[in-house]
């Protein structure tokens, strides 16, 4: 604050000097009078003499000007509002930043939420696909072993099915080698004995059966 105070006193009084110029430049210009205050300057003591009033006029009022602009700027200017101003401008940037980063990543959080719920959506579905998968598989387990007694009592009936027609077709055994004979058949095909001459046997042997 002190260095404020002299350099707005400095550039105050120099701007008042630079005025005195510049009135008296006027003065020059409007009732031709001589150049004076020129001539307290020790080191231009010739510029009185070879500065024409009206230029004397223009540099006077730039010097003023320039002087008076440099006083004014110093003296409304406050360093510590400045530096508070700076640090509050810099702040908003940055929050404005940090807002637009949280939004950004607010977005990005929506998304994932929603991806999220998508896919428990599917996973409940999975899960009672699943579900109905088992509760159909428990239901053709029985099934399947209903099917293969089936089968099985299918090929025992065939069995048996083929044992009659064999029966009906073979009503003679041979009692010797137990295979099925024609009854015209008066010789086994199989083992050549005589059937005709074993009729005992014959009735021994179904009668065994």
């Amino acid at each position: 604050m002190a260095k404020k105070g002299i350099s707005i006193w400095l550039f105050s009084s120099l701007t008042f000097i630079s005025l005195l110029h510049l009135i008296e430049a006027i003065t020059a210009l409007t009732l031709n009078n001589q150049i004076q205050l020129l001539t307290l300057y020790p080191l231009i003591n010739e510029i009185p003499q070879a500065i024409t009033p009206i230029t004397y006029f223009w540099i006077s009022a730039a010097s003023t000007l320039i002087l008076w602009g440099i006083t004014c700027t110093i003296a409304f200017q406050n360093p510590v509002e400045t530096f508070l101003n700076k640090i509050l401008s810099d702040a908003k940037k940055q929050t404005a930043v940090e807002a637009q980063l949280l939004e950004d990543k607010g977005e990005i959080l929506d998304a994932m939420y929603e991806t999220i719920e998508s896919d428990n959506q599917i996973l409940a579905q999975v899960k009672d696909l699943m579900s109905n998968v088992r509760a159909d598989v428990k239901e053709i387990t029985p099934l399947k072993d209903n099917i293969d007694k089936i089968k099985t009592e299918l090929a025992s009936l065939k069995k048996e099915i083929k044992k009659i027609e064999e029966k009906i077709h073979f009503p003679n055994i041979c009692p010797t080698c137990g295979k099925p004979l024609l009854p015209e058949f008066k010789i086994c095909p199989y083992c050549g004995e005589n059937i005709k001459l074993l009729p005992e046997k014959i009735v021994a042997v179904e009668k065994y059966r």
